[in-house]
């Protein structure tokens, strides 16, 4: 691990993106939203930890894919960083449109489960959306962890884990409070333009970025 240092920029920048992603709206905090509404925070929390490790699921897929590409092809890795670049480059068009008439958020209709099944809502549900596996890709062709031994993919996979717990635990905890929903619901014009903008900033950023390969 004494080679931490050098991996520091490349995992900012990939978890940089992963928490304006993770903090974006969408299909797992309409989850959350229902569930939330209908059983209340602790049963919230624990679908954010079931999204969490489908998260980890997909970060470890996407890390052995791109590492396969590498020991196949040297331009494997440019071809994935051009197509995560145009990723992250849809998103903030879809960030802006959302600015610009800011869709409402619905809270999923979810009939009241046990502990070990919203686990399992949220896990499958990260796991199971092609986008997701889009997005994982995105972040995998910033090379936070090429060259890195063990230690270093098991230290990134460690806090991408905990952003997503992170990001989608506090989504569990604002959307059962009716005061802070309706104020995001004010400022998620606002809010959206300025995912679109990161986002926008994130895709320039990978597309002329030269992506480290020392071993």
């Amino acid at each position: 691990m004494s080679d931490l240092p050098s991996y520091l920029p490349g995992f900012a920048a990939a978890f940089g993106i992963l928490v304006v992603a993770a903090s974006s709206p969408g299909p797992a905090v309409a989850m959350l939203l229902g569930i939330a509404m209908g059983q209340g925070r602790g049963p919230a929390l624990v679908a954010a930890l079931g999204i969490a490790c489908g998260s980890v699921v997909l970060n470890l897929g996407t890390l052995i894919g791109v590492g396969v590409l590498l020991s196949q092809a040297a331009w494997a890795m440019t071809a994935l960083r051009w197509l995560g670049a145009a990723y992250l480059a849809y998103l903030a068009w879809g960030a802006w449109r959302k600015a610009l008439a800011p869709p409402r958020i619905k809270a999923a209709e979810l009939a009241p489960r046990s502990t070990a099944r919203l686990f399992l809502a949220g896990f499958l549900l990260q796991v199971t959306n092609p986008k997701a596996v889009v997005f994982w890709l995105a972040i995998a062709s910033v090379g936070a962890t090429a060259g890195g031994g063990t230690g270093i993919i098991a230290l990134f996979v460690l806090g991408a884990f905990l952003i997503s717990f992170a990001c989608h635990g506090a989504w569990a905890l604002l959307l059962s409070a009716g005061p802070i929903r309706r104020g995001y619901g004010r400022a998620r014009g606002w809010i959206e333009a300025g995912l679109g903008t990161f986002f926008l900033f994130a895709a320039y950023g990978l597309a002329t970025s030269e992506i480290n390969e020392t071993p």
